[in-house]
């Protein structure tokens, strides 16, 4: 099915239980060479009422052999393993089951890290990092909610998007259908714009409105030039990131870009490197007082939160090793509530791809300061969790798709009409 042609609002239908009325189970996929991981993992899988276990391998020469058969929706996949590990099998997996999602398992080596974000970019949909040590795994309480979070989330929200991952691209940009207000006036200069500059602006009180949804308002964009970029992102956000900041990157030179990615340390690093090397601009996870200069990416650093503060007249970053906030640490909502303090009017704000609310709070912070935000429309989104909740609040000035976000983003940056 293309998921594309049903447009932002197109309802699936999920297969009913013949026994009990209900959804029928997720049906998980766990590929481990450890026999306790994999019992572990089948013994928290089946307590959930919402998943089941299809199949447990011991390698994904196995996994690969037998995914026809056993036809699960999601596939947890290690990433070290005899016999063919996982990037290897990641590939083979997709090709015989297009719309599978797949999430990589691995430790906090920064090896691990780097095949995580590999494997996403060769179709994966997300990763949990595990604990150190067997004995660690089956003590973490919040690595068991985590992961069940994800499987449940992406079993059922992602089969809306899965499809936008192909073996041969990292992400197959969809447009989301929009819904135009018919009585809305066209005068010369709008009818000679693209679709896509279409899409892009609407008035304020136009929603995105479909049956039995909730209508989302959009807000008018600042009038004030950025001098800041803050972009929140989670579920699908490494992907998003890279393609967003590619297409924006002329503009990113005038403005300082500070991203907080929901990741574990060492992944972030990661992270960093990578949009250094996509990018040509200087990356780095931030540091506590870190200037923040134009042309310049910082990350938050797994584990901790990253505000922005104010020092001698420049904004700087600050690192607060607090409590986690919307259970996420680093969280979105401290940058964001930060920045709208330092930059007001002048703060652009990206909410990308993620599961969660978190960000909204810091959505209503901009908007009251006069600032402007830009969330990820659904059909392009892994999961519509954090994008869709910043567009519930009202307060945001566009729903974008994200083949679209980065070029409309250097247009603002840029001082062009929004």
């Amino acid at each position: 099915m293309d998921m594309g042609r049903l447009g932002m609002y197109a309802k699936v239908e999920e297969p009913k239980s013949e026994r009990s009325g209900q959804m029928a189970p997720i049906r998980v996929m766990v590929v481990d060479d450890s026999v306790v991981i994999r019992g572990l993992f089948s013994r928290w899988i089946e307590a959930d009422p919402e998943l089941e276990v299809a199949a447990t391998h011991r390698n994904g020469e196995l996994a690969v052999k037998d995914i026809e058969r056993s036809n699960p929706d999601v596939v947890v996949l290690d990433v070290e393993m005899p016999v063919m590990d996982g990037l290897t099998a990641l590939p083979k997996l997709l090709e015989k089951k297009r719309d599978l999602i797949i999430v990589m398992a691995s430790t906090l080596t920064r090896r691990n890290a780097e095949v995580s974000l590999k494997a996403l970019s060769l179709g994966a949909t997300d990763y949990v990092a595990k604990p150190e040590t067997t004995g660690q795994t089956a003590g973490a309480v919040e690595f068991q909610r985590e992961l069940l979070e994800k499987l449940r989330l992406l079993g059922r929200g992602g089969k809306r998007v899965k499809r936008t991952r192909t073996t041969v691209e990292p992400v197959r940009r969809m447009r989301a259908e929009i819904v135009n207000d018919p009585h809305k006036k066209q005068n010369d200069a709008l009818a000679d714009r693209t679709e896509a500059r279409a899409a892009l602006r609407r008035p304020r009180g136009t929603g995105l409105n479909a049956a039995g949804k909730q209508e989302i308002t959009l807000r008018s964009y600042s009038s004030v030039v950025p001098r800041a970029l803050v972009i929140g992102s989670s579920t699908g956000g490494p992907q998003a990131l890279q393609r967003v900041l590619t297409d924006a990157r002329d503009g990113l030179l005038r403005v300082p870009v500070v991203i907080t990615q929901h990741m574990p340390r060492t992944f972030t690093t990661i992270l960093a490197e990578h949009l250094h090397k996509q990018l040509q601009l200087p990356s780095k996870e931030a540091e506590h007082m870190d200037v923040l200069k134009p042309g310049h990416v910082y990350v938050a650093p797994g584990g901790i939160h990253l505000k922005i503060g104010k020092q001698n007249g420049q904004a700087v970053s600050l690192l607060e090793d607090g409590a986690p906030v919307n259970f996420c640490k680093p969280s979105v909502d401290p940058l964001f509530e930060s920045a709208a303090e330092v930059f007001g009017t002048a703060c652009l704000a990206l909410v990308l791809t993620g599961m969660g609310s978190d960000g909204a709070s810091g959505v209503n912070v901009i908007a009251g300061k006069g600032g402007s935000v830009i969330a990820q429309d659904e059909a392009s989104s892994v999961v519509w969790g954090m994008p869709g909740a910043a567009a519930r609040t009202g307060n945001c000035s566009g729903i974008v798709p994200l083949d679209q976000i980065g070029a409309h983003v250097k247009r603002i940056l840029k001082g062009a009409a929004r």
